[in-house]
């Protein structure tokens, strides 16, 4: 099997599996699900700061060491993946918002619900209006609200994806074996945030088992951004370099962003920073022993 091949296989697993691991927990054990997904979406944030922070940027930044412009450009690239992640989950979120009850002017300006963090609640907003009416333009809306909501969490997945690709990349040109610890962590992580999307579907009628199968197929686009995190990093080591900080960067947002504010706002308490703080803490021994 060539190395390409393998990591289509591995990230697979780690995403698609993980994610639906997720997903079957989810629908499971719904009991004080926001308080367990916030540890979890915690310690797996915390995890993914080590991997980024203490393993894919070094490696971005040997690729040509010493140089003073090639620093200047791994940072550039990592503030480009991050902004572009922020830009586009910020359309999302200016397109949606406004058509969902509960987020108002006194609403945190991020997610504080499990239903927020995929776009459920506005996916079920439509459902509503679909039920009452069952008109054709309300069935419509329906569908776009379903678009948006898998583009949301494609979002989340597709840099996980770049982040396993970029780290097999550098294997290859670097030696070491990060990428398969990467994939590791990367399956991980995707357990809490499949709980994130069955969950909220769960809590909205849809029978467990359609839930869990949705759920794992959220994962599907890591296997995407796997790919071309792999390519790019194959073709010189400017462009590993410039797979490993974009990737880096949109990991970045993700948990920045997204997953520890949602942990911290669904469980206001200071578990969540000592979950994350575990998190870093099993990252660098993953890496390191």
């Amino acid at each position: 099997m060539s190395t390409f091949a393998f990591v289509v296989v591995i990230t697979a697993i780690a995403g698609v599996v993980g994610t639906g691991l997720g997903g079957l927990l989810g629908v499971l054990f719904t009991r004080n699900s926001e308080k367990i997904v916030s540890l979890l979406l915690s310690f797996a944030g915390g995890v993914m700061l080590s991997i980024v922070c203490l393993d894919l940027l070094l490696d971005a930044l040997g690729q040509v060491p010493g140089s003073v412009g090639h620093v200047f450009f791994v940072v550039g690239m990592t503030a480009v993946g991050f902004l572009l992640i922020y830009l586009l989950n910020a359309i999302i979120d200016r397109k949606t918002n406004p058509q969902v009850k509960h987020i108002d002017k006194d609403h945190p300006k991020t997610a504080d619900q499990l239903s927020e963090l995929i776009h459920s609640d506005h996916y079920d907003e439509h459902k509503k209006q679909y039920e009452q009416t069952k008109e054709q333009k309300s069935r419509r809306q329906l569908f776009i609200a379903g678009l948006v909501m898998a583009f949301a969490i494609a979002l989340h997945n597709f840099p996980e994806g770049m982040v396993i690709g970029a780290s097999y990349a550098s294997d290859e040109v670097m030696g070491g074996v990060s990428g398969l610890a990467t994939a590791i962590v990367i399956g991980l992580h995707n357990v809490p945030e499949g709980m994130a999307v069955s969950v909220p579907l769960a809590a909205g009628g849809m029978g467990k088992a359609k839930a869990t199968f949705l759920t794992a197929i959220t994962g599907a686009p890591t296997i995407l951004g796997a790919m071309l995190g792999y390519f790019l990093g194959t073709l010189s080591p400017l462009s590993l370099a410039l797979s490993l900080s974009f990737a880096s960067g949109a990991m970045l947002y993700v948990v920045l962003g997204e997953l520890l504010p949602e942990a911290i706002l669904m469980w206001r308490s200071k578990a969540p920073a000592f979950a994350a703080l575990a998190g870093l803490l099993v990252g660098v021994i993953i890496l390191y022993v």
